[in-house]
């Protein structure tokens, strides 16, 4: 899956990675190192990431349309013989 990040993303995300290294693991990363553990998370981590999201998208969409088909059913007449 590719993923295009504008460049003030990247650049954050690669700051937030070397911070991570920092505070949890007490190791000095270098921004390429960084840049490589992004582009591991970007190929393979990303696409699980997203796929949880279209279900939950999925999931409103299903509820929405259900509540949405149970008010037009309200508008129905009752048909008299």
């Amino acid at each position: 899956m590719f993923i295009k990040l504008k460049k003030e993303q990247q650049e954050l995300m690669i700051s937030d990675i070397q911070y991570f290294f920092s505070q949890e693991r007490d190791e000095e990363i270098t921004e390429f190192a960084a840049e490589r553990v992004l582009d591991f998370i970007k190929e393979k981590l990303a696409p699980h990431f997203y796929n949880a999201a279209v279900l939950d998208v999925k999931h409103v969409v299903e509820q929405q349309y259900s509540s949405l088909e149970d008010e037009i059913l309200t508008l129905e007449r009752p048909i008299k013989r």
